[in-house]
């Protein structure tokens, strides 16, 4: 067996006493080897790059004796159980798990946390934990060198959505723990050393949420492509359900992703967006719009950032890339305002038109960006009464709806960084060895 140690928030004297008993081989960050008090004559190797870690350990397995690990935390919580896991599979591992830091941090603020979301910046981009951010009341961050308390709030502060506090929660279990209330403007403008364990995000007017039965974030609310009676529009200038629909079944919005409206009018596409999980920014020229859009998403319960300009200038102002694009309207700067949606696109831009002399020029603006596209007359025809008890066919504006999707990228790339010496993401005060 091998047994792996979750030694929790901070380190005490003796620390997994009973499990390195007997050890022949004990693997962890300095930190812990220095606690654990280890016998005479046990190995010891420090946890930096994974690879020669889990070498020892296969060596000392081979041999038929016994190796333990100890890590921050809860080590199955994006620590090394996973690693240890697809090297010697899970019947090998007898596996100890101690408190995480996201349910040590909650603790401290007193909020239960089964229907938070917790996303990892360590070692990743740190726009995914941004946009979770931006989308969810509830956000824990695992942070990491360059993905800290700072960077995190001065994204936030470029695109506020929502009035959010943020908890930063640092040597959680030791002498020098630290839980401080910041304003995302505060947690940008401070240098927060080495320290930190995790940051929550929190909408403290929605953190303590309803009663769950399923852990983790909140599932969409029912139904998608709704009604256009859903939403307060004006002059039937609205996307309509059926064109909604495919628009979104296009965009694929997502927990994680961040999607642009332009020429948002009513916002429908953007709430929608957002009801699916999506951080969403609507761009829309008019006073009026802007406030629709605004009474739109919170009649949904959701966050929506707006932004009051006309694309393709106000696209300028936006310095975080899309995952995907809806583009709804159209005008003589629709090539202009495509062309810069496309070159800025992660993976999707969807083109709604109403007219037929502007599908060549915007099919022609996702080409030109590198997407790949394709398209679809959509014309729906929809029950209605007439007199008599009898029901006729009325027929829908014809809509013609373009995407342009971006080829995926080679593969191989954006692999995961190694674990930092604790074995766990989740407590990245030793930072990444590399």
């Amino acid at each position: 067996m091998i047994t792996v140690v979750g030694t929790g928030t901070g380190v005490s004297g003796g620390v997994g006493a009973d499990a390195v008993a007997g050890a022949a081989l004990v693997v962890g960050g300095r930190r812990h080897l220095d606690a654990a008090a280890l016998p005479e004559g046990t190995r010891r190797v420090v946890l930096g790059p994974l690879a020669p870690a889990l070498d020892a350990i296969a060596e000392c397995a081979g041999a038929g004796r016994r190796a333990v690990v100890l890590a921050s935390g809860d080590p199955g919580f994006f620590g090394i159980v996973r690693a240890l896991a697809e090297r010697f599979g899970p019947r090998a591992l007898d596996v100890r798990p101690g408190v995480s830091s996201v349910a040590a941090a909650f603790a401290r603020v007193g909020l239960p946390w089964e229907d938070a979301v917790v996303v990892s910046a360590h070692g990743r981009e740190l726009r995914t934990a941004v946009n979770v951010c931006r989308a969810r009341p509830k956000v824990a961050v695992l942070t990491g060198p360059g993905a800290g308390p700072a960077e995190l709030g001065a994204a936030l502060t470029r695109h506020p959505a929502g009035d959010r506090v943020l908890v930063v929660a640092s040597a959680l279990g030791g002498d020098r723990e630290r839980v401080e209330r910041v304003t995302p403007a505060e947690a940008a403008a401070r240098d927060w050393g080495t320290a930190v364990n995790v940051v929550l995000c929190l909408d403290e007017a929605r953190a303590l949420g309803a009663v769950r039965t399923l852990a983790g974030p909140p599932p969409p609310a029912p139904g998608w492509a709704l009604p256009e009676d859903a939403f307060a529009h004006r002059d039937s200038m609205i996307t309509k359900a059926e064109v909604r629909a495919l628009a979104l079944a296009r965009l694929g919005p997502r927990t994680g992703d961040l999607v642009w409206d332009v020429g948002a009018g009513s916002g429908s596409v953007a709430v929608e967006c957002a009801r699916l999980g999506a951080a969403v920014v609507a761009v829309e020229k008019t006073a009026d719009g802007v406030e629709r859009v605004r009474a739109n998403a919170a009649a949904h319960g959701v966050d929506v950032a707006v932004v009051h300009g006309t694309a393709p200038g106000a696209l300028a102002g936006l310095d975080a890339d899309p995952d995907a694009v809806f583009v709804g309207g159209g005008g003589r700067d629709l090539p202009a305002v495509v062309g810069v949606c496309a070159r800025r696109a992660r993976r999707t831009v969807v083109v709604a038109l109403a007219a037929l002399d502007r599908v060549p020029t915007a099919r022609q603006a996702l080409l030109d960006a590198g997407l790949t596209c394709d398209g679809v007359l959509l014309q729906a025809s929809r029950l209605a009464p007439l007199p008599g008890d009898v029901t006729r066919l009325a027929a829908t504006h014809p809509v013609f709806l373009l995407w342009g999707v971006r080829p995926p990228a080679a593969p191989g790339e954006g692999s995961p960084a190694a674990l930092p010496e604790n074995g766990s993401e989740e407590e990245s005060e030793e930072g990444v060895v590399q």
